[in-house]
């Protein structure tokens, strides 16, 4: 819908991934599209005012909402927020120094016998409520990587995402079930032509992020082809963390930005390729449950 508000966008994009969440369903959302697009303001919208609030605190708001309705389920509800930053992983809730001795490097992905994708080293903080919960992601907003460019004076220069972790047990029953998931919420930094820039760290940063955009192009279109064997998920950072979000066990939509406008007629049409595109993506979503090892220990 034309001029759609940031409610009508979350209702009809990401509502019904959100509310699957508590019941034990992976889900992601995030946002694609070239630089200046209004991807940030859709997935954070404006700080100042409630109304324009986007993807992510309204995430954060049903979520907990979705809980208090589970009276006979316990949750444990944990956040972290990354950004990678020139193909470096950094922790947004870390105060550690960008130019410590150890950078973004201590971070790594890896995948466990069940090919599930874990970040190494990044924090996890527990939150207890809706107001921790965004705290947390104001405070990363804080740490992001911005700087001004001909397209957007705050551009992201970066790509961040916000997850928020679940489990949830049973109150009444003596069970040793957990049901778990994660909910991803990306703001992917922008899509620019080099030759649009005259700032040789600008130029650099570009680079990086078009060549992570090729190569979760790349991934994408391996994922829809069914004669292909391989799926380069380790190409680039970006790609690994989204292995279960292409193709994978999660509930995905992609919310894609572009500016209507002639001038940008190229980037626009390279926007909507890249979405229909993601949209022959076939995921396989299933609920999320494992054994734990106290409560077993117990029954055994």
């Amino acid at each position: 819908m034309h001029n759609s508000s940031q409610e009508d966008v979350f209702d009809f994009c990401a509502l019904e991934i959100v509310q699957q969440v508590a019941n034990g369903y992976n889900g992601t959302v995030m946002c694609y599209g070239q630089t200046g697009a209004g991807k940030t303001f859709t997935m954070n919208g404006s700080t100042p005012n409630y109304k324009y609030r986007g993807v992510i605190p309204r995430a954060v708001n049903q979520v907990f909402q979705e809980i208090g309705s589970h009276y006979d389920h316990d949750f444990v509800i944990k956040v972290s927020y990354l950004e990678i930053y020139n193909e470096q992983i950094y922790d947004l809730l870390s105060d550690e120094a960008r130019d410590s001795p150890f950078g973004g490097s201590q971070i790594s992905i890896q995948d466990d016998a069940k090919s599930e994708v874990h970040v190494k080293g990044l924090q996890l903080q527990h939150v207890r409520n809706e107001e921790e919960a965004l705290n947390l992601l104001f405070e990363g907003e804080t740490r992001k990587t911005l700087a001004s460019t001909k397209m957007n004076e705050h551009s992201s220069r970066a790509h961040s995402v916000y997850t928020l972790h679940v489990e949830r047990k049973s109150r009444g029953e003596q069970t040793e079930k957990v049901i778990h998931s994660k909910l991803h919420l990306v703001d992917l930094a922008g899509s620019e032509r080099t030759k649009k820039l005259d700032h040789a760290a600008r130029m650099k940063e570009a680079n990086y992020i078009n060549k992570s955009l090729s190569f979760l192009e790349q991934v994408v279109v391996a994922a829809c082809d069914n004669k292909q064997d391989h799926v380069p998920y380790r190409q680039s950072k970006l790609t690994n963390l989204l292995k279960n979000s292409i193709g994978g066990n999660c509930r995905t939509v992609m919310i894609a930005n572009i500016w209507p406008e002639e001038t940008y007629l190229e980037e626009t049409i390279s926007t909507l390729k890249f979405a229909t595109r993601m949209m022959k993506v076939q995921n396989e979503p299933i609920v999320n449950e494992l054994q734990d090892p106290t409560l077993l220990l117990k029954k055994y």
